[in-house]
Protein backbone atom coordinates (compact mmCIF):
# COMPACT_ATOMS: atom_id res chain seq x y z
CA UNK A 1 0.00 0.00 0.00
CA UNK A 2 1.49 3.46 -1.17
CA UNK A 3 1.07 6.28 1.48
CA UNK A 4 -0.34 9.98 0.61
CA UNK A 5 1.01 12.88 2.13
CA UNK A 6 -1.72 14.58 3.69
CA UNK A 7 -2.75 18.64 2.39
CA UNK A 8 -2.94 21.39 4.37
CA UNK A 9 -6.53 20.50 5.26
CA UNK A 10 -6.05 16.95 6.95
CA UNK A 11 -7.68 14.90 4.32
CA UNK A 12 -5.75 12.48 2.08
CA UNK A 13 -5.61 14.18 -1.60
CA UNK A 14 -8.30 12.35 -3.65
CA UNK A 15 -6.72 9.37 -5.65
CA UNK A 16 -7.42 9.33 -9.23
CA UNK A 17 -10.77 7.71 -10.76
CA UNK A 18 -10.76 5.23 -13.48
CA UNK A 19 -10.88 6.90 -16.83
CA UNK A 20 -9.25 10.59 -15.48
CA UNK A 21 -6.35 11.12 -17.69
CA UNK A 22 -2.70 10.63 -14.99
CA UNK A 23 -0.88 13.31 -13.62
CA UNK A 24 1.18 14.93 -15.84
CA UNK A 25 4.88 15.06 -15.08
CA UNK A 26 6.72 18.07 -13.75
CA UNK A 27 8.88 17.34 -17.77
CA UNK A 28 5.50 17.52 -19.34
CA UNK A 29 4.55 20.67 -17.46
CA UNK A 30 8.00 22.23 -18.24
CA UNK A 31 8.17 21.40 -21.59
CA UNK A 32 4.90 23.02 -22.20
CA UNK A 33 5.75 25.86 -20.44
CA UNK A 34 8.81 26.68 -22.90
CA UNK A 35 6.61 26.29 -25.73
CA UNK A 36 4.14 28.99 -24.39
CA UNK A 37 7.01 31.19 -23.59
CA UNK A 38 8.91 30.73 -26.93
CA UNK A 39 5.00 31.03 -28.60
CA UNK A 40 4.84 34.73 -26.36
CA UNK A 41 8.04 36.05 -27.54
CA UNK A 42 7.75 34.65 -31.27
CA UNK A 43 4.28 37.13 -31.66
CA UNK A 44 5.61 39.89 -29.19
CA UNK A 45 8.93 40.15 -30.57
CA UNK A 46 12.39 39.80 -28.82
CA UNK A 47 13.46 43.05 -26.61
CA UNK A 48 17.18 43.58 -25.93
CA UNK A 49 16.53 44.14 -22.96
CA UNK A 50 14.86 40.66 -22.26
CA UNK A 51 15.57 39.35 -18.39
CA UNK A 52 13.14 36.20 -19.00
CA UNK A 53 9.61 34.85 -19.56
CA UNK A 54 8.01 33.47 -16.35
CA UNK A 55 4.52 31.02 -17.44
CA UNK A 56 3.01 29.86 -14.21
CA UNK A 57 -0.07 27.26 -14.72
CA UNK A 58 -3.04 28.95 -12.96
CA UNK A 59 -5.53 25.98 -13.57
CA UNK A 60 -6.23 23.54 -16.43
CA UNK A 61 -5.54 25.48 -19.33
CA UNK A 62 -4.79 28.86 -18.16
CA UNK A 63 -1.70 30.54 -17.93
CA UNK A 64 -0.10 33.67 -16.72
CA UNK A 65 2.82 34.60 -18.87
CA UNK A 66 4.87 38.01 -17.63
CA UNK A 67 7.52 39.17 -19.53
CA UNK A 68 10.38 40.70 -17.55
CA UNK A 69 12.78 42.78 -18.49
CA UNK A 70 16.39 44.47 -17.06
CA UNK A 71 20.04 44.42 -16.68
CA UNK A 72 19.66 41.97 -13.58
CA UNK A 73 17.49 40.51 -11.52
CA UNK A 74 17.21 43.18 -9.40
CA UNK A 75 16.53 45.85 -11.85
CA UNK A 76 14.13 43.78 -13.80
CA UNK A 77 10.42 44.80 -14.71
CA UNK A 78 7.23 43.55 -15.94
CA UNK A 79 7.40 44.64 -19.52
CA UNK A 80 4.10 42.88 -20.43
CA UNK A 81 1.69 40.66 -18.83
CA UNK A 82 -1.00 38.04 -20.63
CA UNK A 83 -3.34 35.65 -19.42
CA UNK A 84 -3.40 32.66 -21.46
CA UNK A 85 -5.35 29.47 -22.72
CA UNK A 86 -3.19 26.84 -24.49
CA UNK A 87 -3.97 23.29 -25.64
CA UNK A 88 -2.23 20.45 -24.18
CA UNK A 89 0.54 20.68 -26.50
CA UNK A 90 1.25 24.21 -25.00
CA UNK A 91 -0.67 25.94 -28.18
CA UNK A 92 -1.79 29.50 -27.54
CA UNK A 93 -5.61 29.50 -28.42
CA UNK A 94 -6.33 32.33 -26.62
CA UNK A 95 -4.72 35.68 -24.70
CA UNK A 96 -6.06 38.63 -22.95
CA UNK A 97 -4.76 41.45 -23.73
CA UNK A 98 -3.82 40.15 -27.52
CA UNK A 99 0.08 39.71 -27.90
CA UNK A 100 0.60 42.03 -31.13
CA UNK A 101 4.31 42.23 -32.03
CA UNK A 102 6.04 45.25 -29.96
CA UNK A 103 10.14 44.80 -31.11
CA UNK A 104 11.84 44.11 -33.98
CA UNK A 105 14.97 41.70 -32.58
CA UNK A 106 17.29 43.19 -30.50
CA UNK A 107 15.06 46.37 -30.41
CA UNK A 108 14.86 48.25 -27.14
CA UNK A 109 11.73 48.19 -25.17
CA UNK A 110 8.73 50.58 -26.98
CA UNK A 111 7.28 51.49 -23.49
Amino acid sequence: MTQRSLPQSGKPAPAARPGEPAAESAADRDHRAVVIGTQVIRALGQPADRFRVHVRRLWEDHYRVNVLVGGDGTSTTIAHSYFLVADGEGTITAATPAITRRYREGEPRGD
